[in-house]
């Protein structure tokens, strides 16, 4: 495991239990059921956490069944992260407003900050198809768009990082 994929996910999960699984729960009369669908996110993300730690406990103290170690973390990390894709979000984008999402994104960046963008941009835009990618850059500030093709992607498709 990359400690920047360990990195990116734990920030984004900070970002998602501090500011945007609170927005919906303030907004909406949903039933509890709602209420604990928020709750399991929340602790599904500490969970996430202790299985990024277990991995790279296995990683560091390899066993015959490391393999298999491994598999059964990445099976439980995808059921996570599927049910949150799944359950969780299409209710957010019910109820949040363009401003929530303003919101997040900015404390996302705040967050994040220029070292982490230049790490983060070429990263999650690495082996995406080129119209996701363009759909996804087009969001940021034209300046940005020239660091990150003059600046960030070079110097990450040389830091081996990229899956290219």
């Amino acid at each position: 495991m990359t400690s920047n994929f360990k990195h990116q996910l734990l920030l984004h999960h900070t970002v998602e239990d501090d500011v945007l699984w609170p927005r919906p729960t303030d907004k909406v009369a949903h039933p509890p059921d709602y209420r604990l669908l928020l709750a399991d996110m929340e602790a599904e993300h500490a969970r996430i956490d202790q299985l990024l730690a277990s991995v790279e406990a296995a990683l560091e103290e390899p066993a015959a069944d490391l393999v298999e170690q491994v598999d059964r973390r990445r099976k439980s990390l995808v059921e996570r992260l599927d049910h949150e894709e799944k359950s969780a979000l299409p209710l957010i984008q019910e109820v949040l407003t363009p401003a929530d999402w303003r919101v997040f994104a900015s404390r996302m960046r705040e967050r994040q900050g220029i070292r982490g963008a230049a790490v983060y941009v070429p990263w999650i835009t690495d082996s995406m198809p080129a119209a996701d990618r363009e759909r996804f850059l087009a969001h940021l500030p034209p300046p940005v768009r020239v660091v990150n093709r003059r600046l960030w992607e070079p110097r990450y498709g040389k830091s081996g990082m990229s899956a290219v």
